[in-house]
């Protein structure tokens, strides 16, 4: 069963990764639920934004709307699946006492919400009349 599985499976059982390593100091397994819920509260962000976008700006052509609101709304639904996988994988590491887990989420979440609010610079430059 390949990594990505395991984690996923994981989500829905949280007490099995207590068959893991050593009981951590509950300080860290706090803080990775602080993180956790930080990605969460990133991933209602956009997922807020993305209706904002479709909602409040009628007079942006409807292509333009859409793909921004879209962009917006996949980032939030991309974030919470990493919020919950990402969660996963550090409380692992952390019970095992290893690294914690690299990712390039973040640069990638950074980047389409550069590339949005780039694309918001430009309606609001521009004017958003079709």
């Amino acid at each position: 069963m390949s990594e990505f599985v395991r984690n996923i499976r994981l989500w829905f059982a949280p007490e099995r990764v207590r068959d893991e390593g050593a009981t951590p100091d509950y300080r860290f397994s706090l803080a990775n639920e602080r993180t956790f819920l930080a990605w969460l509260r990133t991933a209602l962000a956009l997922i807020g934004g993305g209706f904002a976008v479709d909602q409040f700006l009628p007079d942006l052509r409807w292509g333009a709307r859409v793909g921004l609101a879209l962009a917006l709304l996949a980032a939030g639904v991309l974030c919470s699946l990493r919020a919950v996988n990402h969660w996963v994988r550090c409380e692992r590491a952390i019970r095992r006492g290893e690294d914690l887990p690299a990712s390039r989420f973040p640069a990638l979440l950074s980047l389409v919400v550069a590339v949005v609010a780039v694309a918001m610079v430009v309606v609001v430059l521009v004017g958003w009349e079709g």
